[in-house]
């Protein structure tokens, strides 16, 4: 976070104080985090006796830390420093026991106390995560407290303190507190308390407010009338892939949408930045572990130039999709899509036209703010002069780039798009250049990273010594290739290369190992297990992309579903079986949008078979 105070800005990892209870204050300027000493995300985990607190010097790491030092407990990992408002427990060290934690909304009748947790809502100075705090020190017209992660500088002389907030206690006797940031709001307290006298009621949610529901529209005999805007050249280029107006292929579905609640909206969005953080976790892992990172079939004369990506471009993922199931039964994710460009414009500019065309004024769309999340994320880029789109020639990619262009023109960038690459040329330095000699060194693009370790592997015919000594920057002979733009040093490509290892469905035993019987995770192994054989499984293969070559069997190891396609030699591995809803006919499976990894939206993708394939449509879905 930044600060609107003028003094001296302390460089990251510098004490800015000591805080009652003898708990060192450190600066999180990340600007000045010096890439030699913390040269990867790994480096930054913080640990106390072993016990990891966080992240270097995040808020939340230094509150579990000085609950560690001072309370002998700490609270359960969260994505995000509002979630711990819901938390209803936390972690005794000495005997692994549980204590209770309360939440008390900002205005309680029960007070905030020394050592409570304070906690801020997403938004303004504290967008997206939020904020927590501890408390020590509480007073009728103002409260102090210790914190990171906020203004970086060190304190003055003999102060013990962070901030100090203003405080009232109205007539009713309620306290409540006023952010220092105009722009922020306390949600409230967290107490570790058996006594829940004015405490908020955190209990599950009802599960049938999980279910999805269908619904249909009053036919208002627009159906065969335009209703994408064809002087746009994305909906134009969409238009002529859906062969006329309209978000579904059956004319059966011009009328048909879904529904789902808030309340779901709202776990999706836990789900969704949760899974993220433990997704890049999980990522840092395997790349510290050779053995692993082998089943993930990747070339090892590619593994340091994976390394290198994580280690320069951990924070410069744009975007990713998630596939979930969504009902009463529970939310349960399938695989995270780090490195596929589908879906975006259905869900961000189609399914919304397809409301306002067909009169669907029930709730509002599913991913109002994903156009928007984008436009910021590229503004936050690193994206200096013309940024290529390079795209495949089929009809599907020619809106996804032009979708994606148009956000990025939004956000002030220079783009061109590119198809195919028969237009390329090598340039008398040695670069890769467009088809108006500039040099490309700014890539999104279409084309998964499977794709152009294709192109290399049949190049050097698998073999490991060809691929140790391939090169990608030297000038050919032959026109470029798209391997030689994807995987040279000095063209930088969204999404990074390092996206190749959460986009592999290798990491899901890899989180099952490390995160067991997590709720949102299905059991997944490398091996088929006699519990899985016994509950029911799917084999998926490793590197498989679009729904292809998936065998699903119940827990009779009888085949129900299969599908074709080109990675049935691929290793494989097995994941519990979870079969997508069914609602009226459609199993449905809800993706989520990450946008510089948190939620910025969802879509619905519907088939009548078990599997979500390439070919599945995708249908309005709104929030209710």
């Amino acid at each position: 976070m930044t600060s609107t105070s003028s003094r001296l800005v302390a460089p990251f990892g510098t004490l800015l104080g000591i805080a009652p209870g003898n708990v060192p204050v450190y600066s999180s300027d990340y600007e000045s985090a010096d890439d030699i000493e913390l040269p990867n995300r790994h480096a930054y985990r913080s640990y106390v006796d072993g016990i990891f607190m966080g992240y270097k010097w995040q808020c939340v790491e230094f509150v579990r830390r000085w609950l560690y030092l001072n309370k002998g407990y700490v609270f359960d990992d969260v994505a995000m420093a509002y979630d711990i408002f819901r938390l209803t427990s936390v972690r005794l060290i000495a005997d692994e026991s549980r204590l209770p934690l309360k939440s008390f909304c900002n205005g309680s009748l029960r007070h905030p106390e020394v050592g409570a947790f304070l906690i801020w809502n997403e938004g303004g100075e504290f967008e997206v995560t939020g904020h927590v705090a501890i408390v020590t020190k509480v007073l009728p017209d103002r409260l102090y407290l210790v914190e990171q992660n906020v203004g970086h500088h060190v304190w003055p002389q003999g102060q013990d303190y962070s901030r100090v907030l203003e405080a009232r206690i109205s007539d009713d006797g309620g306290y409540w507190l006023r952010c220092s940031y105009g722009d922020a709001s306390v949600m409230g307290w967290v107490i570790q308390t058996d006594d829940d006298l004015h405490a908020e009621d955190i209990q599950p949610d009802d599960p049938k407010l999980f279910d999805l529901q269908i619904r249909q529209v009053a036919n208002n005999l627009k159906s065969s009338r335009a209703w994408l805007n064809v002087a746009n050249p994305a909906e134009e280029a969409f238009v002529a892939m859906m062969g006329g107006h309209k978000l579904a292929s059956k004319v059966e579905d011009d009328h048909t949408y879904m529904v789902m609640t808030e309340t779901a909206e709202r776990e999706l969005k836990r789900a969704t930045n949760e899974l993220h953080a433990l997704f890049m976790h999980v990522t840092d892992y395997v790349l510290q572990n050779a053995e692993l990172l082998s089943k993930f079939n990747l070339p090892p004369a590619l593994w340091p130039k994976i390394q290198q990506s994580w280690d320069n471009r951990r924070n410069q993922m744009i975007t990713g999709r998630f596939d979930f199931s969504l009902s009463a039964s529970g939310i349960k994710v399938y695989e995270y899509n780090c490195d596929s460009a589908s879906c975006y414009m259905e869900a961000g500019i189609v399914q919304d036209k397809w409301a306002k065309h067909y009169g669907c004024k029930e709730g509002e769309s599913s991913a109002t703010e994903l156009v928007e999340e984008l436009v910021e994320a590229w503004k936050d880029s690193a994206v200096k002069g013309v940024i290529h789109i390079m795209q495949d020639t089929e009809l599907e990619e020619n809106y996804h780039a032009l979708f994606m262009k148009r956000t990025m023109e939004k956000a002030g960038l220079e783009c061109k798009v590119i198809k195919g690459v028969t237009s390329l040329r090598w340039d008398d330095d040695g670069d890769v250049i467009d088809a108006e000699g500039i040099k490309i060194r700014w890539v999104w693009k279409t084309w998964a990273w499977e794709t152009a370790l294709d192109q290399i592997r049949a190049e050097c015919d698998d073999d490991e010594q060809r691929l140790r000594n391939y090169q990608t920057d030297t000038t050919r002979s032959e026109a470029p290739r798209l391997v030689d733009v994807l995987l040279r040093k000095d063209v930088m490509v969204y999404e990074p290369l390092w996206t190749l290892i959460p986009s592999n469905k290798a990491i899901l035993p890899v989180l099952w190992m490390l995160f067991p019987d997590h709720p949102y995770l299905l059991e997944s192994s490398f091996e088929l297990t006699e519990t899985l054989k016994n509950n029911g499984y799917v084999s998926k293969p490793i590197a498989g992309r679009c729904g292809f070559n998936i065998s699903m069997y119940d827990g009779k190891e009888a085949l129900m579903e299969e599908t074709s396609g080109r990675f049935a030699e691929q290793d494989q591995i097995f994941q519990a079986l979870w079969k997508l809803p069914d609602i009226g006919g459609y199993r449905s499976q809800v993706c989520t949008f990450s946008v510089a990894g948190h939620y910025a939206g969802s879509c619905l993708r519907v088939d009548p078979t078990l599997v979500i394939t390439k070919d599945s449509d995708l249908m309005t879905l709104r929030v209710i």
